[in-house]
């Protein structure tokens, strides 16, 4: 077998390592599930071994089941879920179990962090101190468990912990920092300000290296562990939005990714730190070396979907299910979808609002609300785009992925709302090849991260918007953008009676 990376990416439920050649070509995978801890309500943690156990299982496997050899992995990077807290001692021993993306524990932290820093926060970190971030989960192990914190030396986020166990050497990657919220993004150094307003040592805050940077090599201990050779040679990676952006090939200011998972993504590549979002999405510095990434989320993207065909056609394949959409009509017979079945994250940041179909009548048949509950998924992520357009960013390409990108009738449906051309990727492999190619720059196969993502990936089909379905979709997103505001406060009312 010839000379291969490995691209780790490790996600909230399973790592998955991709081993790629040369020439861009996954030639084995091998992935491990772990378990997720929700000890109560709100919270969800993970023991970090978990994730150093997962990954060593999917690297022995691909020695041992799919012929790799040693010798032949050149080199290692990865992809990590954003924002977890792993807090290490003096001796880097994990203190407690890690505090994850979707743990809601910390709003109190959050109020904190805005009341002592306001507008400040924002214009150093370029973003609004969310639950999810780390930053307000540093304050609450601090405030919550002080006999911990008080042992506490520094913290890493997931994927550096295990670039760590793989290597010896603590660092945190700029994409992952940056997701922490305690960093001046534009200066690309942890934040002094922050620091002191939170009373958090400069000594509590990891190096801070980059994307493509040689981060060490596989040591002997984990060499013995793994079956992999010290001489492999190991680099930073990224935060797995920016990972599969690059493994997308978004390296472009006038493209923009559209990824449908569980919550939706719209991404952006932006060149410099110029442009001011007002923290109305999340602004990012990128694994590229001086470059950064700006992206809104919506929370309950391909969730919508899942839910409404679990709970009415738990039977159905998927994509027949979703081809009936084709029976219905542009705006679904007059059927409106709000997908905020979990609450919402951008434009709104309100976690009690909820879902909503408007306008039900006693002809609408299934296939409309299939439709329906397509179609709302794109407003939403229509509302990340009305702030990119506001802002003044010029894009005309929407490279599409994940969900969206598998039933061609739902990407038609994002061309004509997006009223832009969108694409897809012929070879699909996301957050663990763009890994991949962090490695494949790192170790000097390529020049630079986009000459690398230009050659690993190829795009496929693409759909251009038809004027008439642009026409009547601007229409009905014009409704859709006022039925937040008109069921905000009954929406906010039921919650709280179901809390009751």
């Amino acid at each position: 077998m010839s000379e291969v990376v490995l691209g780790v990416d490790l996600g909230t439920s399973a790592v998955k390592v991709s081993a790629v050649d040369r020439s861009g070509q996954i030639v084995a995978q091998e992935s491990f599930d772990y378990p997720l801890s929700q000890p109560k309500p709100g919270y969800s943690e993970q023991n970090p071994e978990d994730w150093v156990n997962g990954t060593t299982v999917a690297i022995v496997k691909l020695i041992l089941n799919d012929g790799l050899k040693a010798e032949d992995i050149k080199g290692i990077s990865y992809s990590g879920q954003m924002h977890g807290l792993v807090l290490l001692d003096e001796n880097k021993q994990v203190l407690r179990p890690a505090i994850l993306w979707n743990d809601t524990r910390t709003t109190p932290q959050t109020k904190e962090i805005a009341e002592t820093l306001g507008d400040e926060f924002i214009q150093v970190t370029r973003n609004k101190a969310l639950e999810g971030f780390t930053l307000p989960k540093i304050l609450w192990v601090k405030e919550n468990e002080p006999e911990i914190f008080a042992q506490a030396s520094t913290f890493v986020t997931p994927k550096d912990y295990v670039r760590y166990r793989m290597t010896g050497k603590l660092a945190m990657e700029i994409s992952d920092a940056a997701g922490t919220v305690a960093m001046d993004v534009a200066a690309g150094t942890w934040s002094k300000e922050i620091q002191e307003a939170f009373d958090l040592p400069a000594s509590f805050f990891p190096e801070i290296i980059q994307g493509i940077d040689y981060a060490g090599n596989i040591s002997q201990s984990y060499a013995l562990f793994s079956g992999l050779t010290t001489e492999t040679k190991v680099f930073g990676g990224a935060a797995d939005n920016a990972a599969g952006a690059i493994g997308s090939a978004i390296l472009k200011p006038n493209m923009v990714w559209s990824s449908i998972g569980t919550s939706g993504v719209v991404l952006k590549y932006e060149d410099n730190a110029d442009v001011d979002y007002q923290g109305k999405i999340h602004f990012f510095n990128h694994a590229i070396p001086n470059k950064f990434y700006s992206m809104g989320v919506t929370l309950s993207a391909g969730h919508s979907l899942n839910w409404f065909k679990s709970t009415f056609a738990p039977e159905e394949d998927f994509t027949p299910f979703v081809a009936t959409a084709s029976k219905s009509s542009v705006g679904a017979n007059g059927l409106l979808f709000t997908p905020y079945i979990v609450g919402e994250r951008t434009p709104y940041a309100d976690g009690d609002i909820r879902g909503a179909w408007i306008g039900i009548d006693s002809m609408h048949k299934r296939h409309d609300f299939v439709r329906s509950v397509l179609e709302g998924i794109i407003f939403s992520f229509k509302d990340i785009f009305e702030i990119y357009e506001n802002a003044g960013a010029k894009f005309d390409t929407v490279i599409a992925s994940g969900g969206g990108a598998k039933s061609p009738l739902w990407l038609q449906i994002q061309a004509d709302i997006f009223n832009k051309k969108v694409v897809v990727l012929e070879n699909e492999q996301g957050p663990g090849m763009g890994a991949a190619i962090l490695a494949a720059v790192g170790l000097g196969w390529f020049a630079s991260v986009q000459d690398a993502a230009e050659n690993f990936a190829s795009f496929g089909k693409e759909y251009t918007p038809i004027a008439e379905n642009v026409a009547k979709y601007r229409q009905v997103y014009q409704t859709y953008r006022e039925v937040y505001p008109a069921t905000a406060e009954l929406s906010h009312d039921l919650m709280a009676y179901r809390r009751s």
